[in-house]
């Protein structure tokens, strides 16, 4: 067990329920209803979602972020085909091959420094098409925000979009922390999904305070015609579906959205703040959402997750990544910092 007595940084993953999401779920938790959506909690929730993407948008519970991921893709693509990624995206290197065992397709990635892509970089894989030998790309997938906590803006989605669309491919969009990119760039999430030409997207809460749930929205109906069938096939067809519907329709109608991603995003800032300022760390990326990437002496790694859990990012450098949450407070970034600097400190007198 790690850090019982402190809340670490390893992931806002490891962060509770929010309690009026959990509430949420207990009011729902009141007598039958019909189960595997067609209740009225999976209605409201898809009216909610509607209200923030468009009420042309298709919406599709699932259980899982990977799930979402995965068959939101499988919905864009066959065996033939496949996925131009980042070579830091989720559905490389933290899916333990879901994409291509259920997709069947190949992943193609691409390097990027600061985990995003861009139409130059992707365009080295926009080849071979109608070539029967070369393996057809059909889908650009991004991850709002990156996995290395950057944030695209709307024009440079419409420029890969514009890329996809050129070629016959899709866009698709890893968004299981679309909130907090929201916030970031203060703008509604049309405007960064729909509106720069997204096709399919995955749009999470489990990361921003909900219990377990995701979405897959669709901003083409043609593209969701079958995905009822692909959610069954693929495990991902919760039958007490009132209980992820309950939680989505609290967490966009309460705005506890926005507090949330609002509130770790700015313990990220703090952090930052804190940490630029200290002798012996080195920030290795823009601080746009809630993770903060650090450089710091190998010594002090094992000491500081002891009491802070954390995860190294590139052990070859000494790379760490320092993830907050809504529930992080400016307590737990001073006690993390100061016992920080303390091991800072002692290193320099030992060397």
């Amino acid at each position: 067990m790690k850090a019982a007595n402190n809340r670490g940084f390893a992931s806002d993953n490891n962060a509770g329920i929010h309690p009026l999401l959990l509430k949420a779920i207990e009011e729902a938790n009141t007598g039958h209803v019909v189960a595997y959506g067609d209740d009225f909690y999976t209605e409201s929730a898809v009216i909610a979602i509607k209200k923030f993407f468009g009420e042309e948008t298709e919406v599709f519970f699932v259980l899982t972020g990977t799930g979402a991921n995965v068959l939101g893709l499988a919905s864009l693509t066959s065996s033939y085909h496949a996925v131009i990624c980042a070579e830091t995206a989720h559905i490389h290197v933290d899916e333990c091959g879901a994409p291509e065992k259920f997709c069947s397709c190949k992943l193609l990635t691409v390097t990027s420094p600061d985990g995003k892509l861009t139409p130059d970089a992707v365009k080295s894989h926009l080849h071979g098409f109608g070539f029967e030998h070369h393996v057809q790309p059909k889908v650009i997938s991004i991850s709002q925000p990156t996995e290395m906590g950057t944030v695209y803006t709307p024009g440079e989605i419409k420029e890969l979009s514009d890329l996809a669309k050129q070629y016959g491919m899709y866009l698709h969009m890893d968004g299981a922390r679309l909130a907090n990119a929201a916030v970031s760039l203060n703008i509604d999430f049309k405007q960064f999904t729909v509106r720069s030409g997204v096709d399919v997207l995955s749009f999470g809460g489990t990361k921003n305070g909900m219990l377990f749930g995701e979405s897959v929205i669709f901003f083409r109906k043609d593209l969701a015609e079958n995905f009822r069938y692909r959610r069954k096939q693929g495990m991902q067809l919760a039958s007490k579906m009132r209980f992820i519907g309950a939680q989505f329709e609290a967490y966009l109608s309460s705005n506890i959205w926005r507090k949330n991603a609002m509130h770790a995003n700015n313990m990220a800032r703090l952090l930052f703040e804190k940490v630029s300022a200290l002798p012996g760390v080195q920030v290795t990326q823009k601080v746009e959402a809630n993770a903060v990437f650090a450089i710091v002496p190998q010594e002090i790694i094992k000491p500081l997750q002891d009491k802070y859990f954390f995860y190294v990012w590139n052990e070859s450098r000494h790379e760490v990544r320092w993830m907050t949450s809504f529930d992080t407070s400016p307590e737990d970034i001073d006690g993390f910092t100061g016992y920080l600097k303390s091991l800072l400190s002692l290193k320099r007198q030992l060397t």
